[in-house]
């Protein structure tokens, strides 16, 4: 293998011990947690080492690059999209993305209902809740996505699959914990009042300096972009 190849090697493997390591912790089946590679700012040929590797669940917060990428790469790959979307942009995004991490309000679940209808699509979604109560992050608070959960489960093109948050930016990963673990009883308690046919299997939580202490609150899906290009020079 060349420098580029060893060094992604090293890191994707690093990080899967990691999250097979917390698994272990809390007698969780690793299986049970997938790694979304953010791609944001990794070059194409970073991408393809990881695709190469096994690693087939990306992620990306430019609706333009989840295009590109999504068209130059292989078909079975899975598309997170995990940044703020826009409603002028939910037509081109759902066309190419399995998962939207960052349902962020009603009018932007409406809009992709509707888009996805007329797209004869089904897109999953995950609703982003704000548990850090940081003014520089979006999503609903605790108290408006209750308030407004009846309402989130009338779509009728849309998947709801689960919830999705981000822990404060501390440098003290401790404090991720109990955002975290409010993130999975919220979850629970919704799903309690949801209609039969909204499961929510998804908690999207924790990325590279936190992911081990979300898979230990109960993540699915963790989001890693830095960890998995350390050794690399940083590309936007």
């Amino acid at each position: 293998m060349d420098d580029l190849n060893v060094i992604i090697h090293d890191n994707y493997t690093r990080i899967r011990n990691r999250i097979d390591a917390a698994c272990q912790r809390v007698q969780r089946d690793p299986q049970s947690v997938r790694l979304v590679a953010v791609t944001k700012y990794a070059r194409l040929e970073w991408v393809q080492a990881l695709v190469e590797l096994g690693c087939l669940d990306l992620g990306e917060s430019r609706t333009p690059q989840l295009e590109e990428r999504a068209t130059l790469l292989s078909p079975e790959l899975r598309w997170h999209f995990i940044g703020p979307l826009q409603r002028n942009k939910v037509r081109r995004t759902i066309a190419h993305c399995n998962l939207i991490h960052s349902v962020d309000s009603l009018k932007l679940l409406q809009a992709i209902d509707r888009i996805a209808g007329e797209s004869e699509l089904k897109p999953e979604v995950l609703i982003e809740v704000n548990l850090a109560g940081e003014t520089s992050k979006k999503g609903f608070s605790r108290e408006s996505l209750t308030a407004e959960w009846d309402s989130l489960c009338q779509v009728s093109h849309v998947k709801i699959a689960g919830l999705m948050t981000m822990a404060p930016h501390v440098e003290d990963r401790v404090l991720a914990r109990p955002v975290f673990r409010e993130l999975r009883e919220l979850r629970d308690e919704l799903q309690q009042c949801s209609p039969e046919h909204v499961s929510l299997q998804e908690l999207s939580m924790g990325m590279s300096g936190d992911f081990e202490t979300g898979i230990e609150e109960g993540a699915t899906l963790v989001r890693v972009g830095s960890a998995l290009y350390e050794g690399l020079e940083s590309s936007d």
